[in-house]
């Protein structure tokens, strides 16, 4: 990181590449592996108006705090907040309850938003695997910015927690993604027939949701 720009040197370069990443809002300058560093980032500074443009236009924050709407599947839970309550966060209808300190309702509410993931994503991996007859050696969520989800060939399969938030339809999409790469550890046509086997219609729909409103969702939960 050299002045407020992340520089990333990337094999494959053959220009040097200014971007803003939508989903942390970090300036990211790719260069080609034997690019000059200076006169690469005097060219970048040079773009500050442009570069505030992009950050003009990237999603609002939205903090988990109390009153706040948050999408899970194909609905919305608001955050009820009594301090005089419990610190367990519990859902009811579309509410979802905390109580405990305020300064630590944002770590619970992403606590269970993160429990709540595992086990969803963990029962579908189930689902969608017994279809297929594959093995899954184990699930796990994180939050990675730039995929929401990755299959080993060991059979781990890990998600973004962020998949809760998401429409049901594209979240289950991803779920056959990664459990049809059991299948097909490629992108082919055959690995995109079984994953609208599995999902029934026809995945690209949740894909193009996913370019057009993924990066949004690493905006919950910021202050900042």
């Amino acid at each position: 990181m050299t002045a407020g720009i992340e520089v990333v040197r990337h094999p494959r370069a053959r220009r040097a590449r200014l971007s803003v990443d939508p989903a942390t809002g970090a300036v990211r300058l790719t260069l080609p592996k034997r690019a000059a560093l200076a006169p690469a980032l005097r060219w970048a500074e040079a773009h500050g108006e442009w570069i505030a443009e992009q950050r003009a236009k990237l999603p609002v924050p939205r903090p988990f705090v109390p009153g706040a709407t948050i999408p899970m599947g194909d609905g919305d839970v608001t955050i009820v907040w009594d301090e005089t309550a419990s610190r367990r966060v519990s859902r009811v209808g579309d509410w979802l309850h905390c109580g405990g300190p305020i300064d630590g309702l944002s770590r619970r509410i992403t606590a269970w938003l993160k429990r709540e993931a595992l086990a969803v994503l963990s029962a579908e991996t189930a689902e969608f695997a017994g279809r297929v007859g594959v093995t899954v050696s184990g699930v796990s969520v994180g939050d990675p910015k730039a995929r929401w989800g990755s299959c080993a060939s060991s059979g781990m399969i890990r998600y973004s927690w962020r998949l809760i938030l998401m429409p049901d339809r594209v979240r289950r999409a991803t779920v056959a993604h990664e459990v049809a790469h059991r299948v097909h550890m490629n992108h082919g046509p055959e690995f995109h027939a079984l994953v609208d086997q599995l999902v029934g219609v026809d995945a690209g729909a949740a894909r193009v949701w996913l370019r057009r409103h993924g990066a949004a969702l690493h905006w919950l939960g910021r202050d900042s």
